[in-house]
């Protein structure tokens, strides 16, 4: 079983729910360490003095944070420590808010949050779940963990409840401050709205994470066992991308048929692979013949 990173209650009203966290997710990326070329030697880094090239003492470090160009404000750990947040040992929901008003652009990572202690905390901490899986609401909390302060968001997930640390608001770039050519008010073919509709409708399916993989991690992980095993590796080429389409209507059209025309064509006698997976396959095809930019999920598709 997982070890809890953080144990304490959940609090709203006058009813406390003893609670363990656990991390939700796990970063699966590839990592390396660096070698010389042609040696076996790791390669180390060192912290320096840019002035003098000397290397530093991790005690003789301090932060510093520039308040202005080249100058700097220097604190140290225990200047830090002393303004420091105290641990929280209580998750004290204050507002409960309807959950799809949450722009996803809020949520950082997830956690579980699994009962602790006997009968009357589980039954507290199964009826908390209940209450916002039927009201479809999420609890709004302030919480410190390693040292940070977060805003969280506490939602009922299948059988568990999950925490989302959160960014605040001022964290949050508006659009309009970081891209300068916004469709204002951009005037739409109705004919045009009206396929893009369509092409939509062709290509919605339910949610289903396992569909999708990390296609790019496989074949290194590929590479890296056919090295082990002393393989020798040819490069291949990048893929060829489909034709690019100008005419927005043309695309909209040619990927509208496509889709049908593969929906109405007989499966093969085999009948192998599942709907989702005959129906990706079209989509990732279609929207290749349609030009870059129509599908993103149709390059995922194609690339795997």
């Amino acid at each position: 079983m997982a070890r809890a990173i953080w144990t304490g209650s959940v609090a709203f009203g006058l009813v406390n729910v003893p609670v363990a966290m656990y991390a939700a997710t796990e970063d699966k990326t590839i990592h390396y360490n660096q070698f010389q070329a042609g040696t076996s030697d790791r390669i180390r880094y060192k912290r320096v003095n840019e002035r003098t090239g000397r290397e530093v003492k991790p005690e003789d470090i301090v932060r510093g944070h520039e308040v202005a160009k080249g100058d700097y404000v220097l604190v140290t750990d225990e200047e830090l420590e002393a303004v420091e947040p105290g641990r929280s040992r209580t998750i004290e929901i204050t507002d409960f808010v309807e959950l799809a008003e949450i722009d996803p652009i809020y949520f950082q990572r997830t956690y579980y949050l699994g009962p602790q202690g006997d009968g009357a905390a589980a039954r507290a901490y199964a009826l908390l779940h209940r209450a916002m899986a039927d009201t479809g609401k999420a609890g709004i909390a302030t919480f410190v963990f390693h040292g940070k302060q977060y805003l969280v968001t506490l939602r009922a997930s299948s059988d568990v409840l999950a925490l989302q640390t959160m960014y605040f608001a001022d964290e949050v770039r508006d659009p309009r401050e970081v891209i300068d050519n916004l469709p204002a008010a951009e005037k739409l073919v109705p004919r045009e709205l009206t396929i893009a509709k369509q092409l939509v409708d062709s290509m919605s399916t339910k949610w289903n994470p396992d569909e999708y993989r990390d296609s790019y991690r496989e074949r290194v992980e590929d590479l890296i066992a056919r090295k082990q095993r002393g393989e020798e590796v040819v490069t291949e080429g990048p893929p060829t991308e489909g034709a690019e389409v100008t005419d927005l209507m043309d695309a909209l059209r040619r990927s509208a048929e496509e889709i049908r025309g593969r929906r109405q064509r007989p499966s093969s006698a085999k009948g192998t692979g599942s709907k989702a997976e005959r129906k990706s396959g079209a989509t990732g095809q279609a929207s290749g013949d349609s030009g870059k930019g129509t599908s993103s999920r149709g390059r995922r598709r194609r690339a795997s």
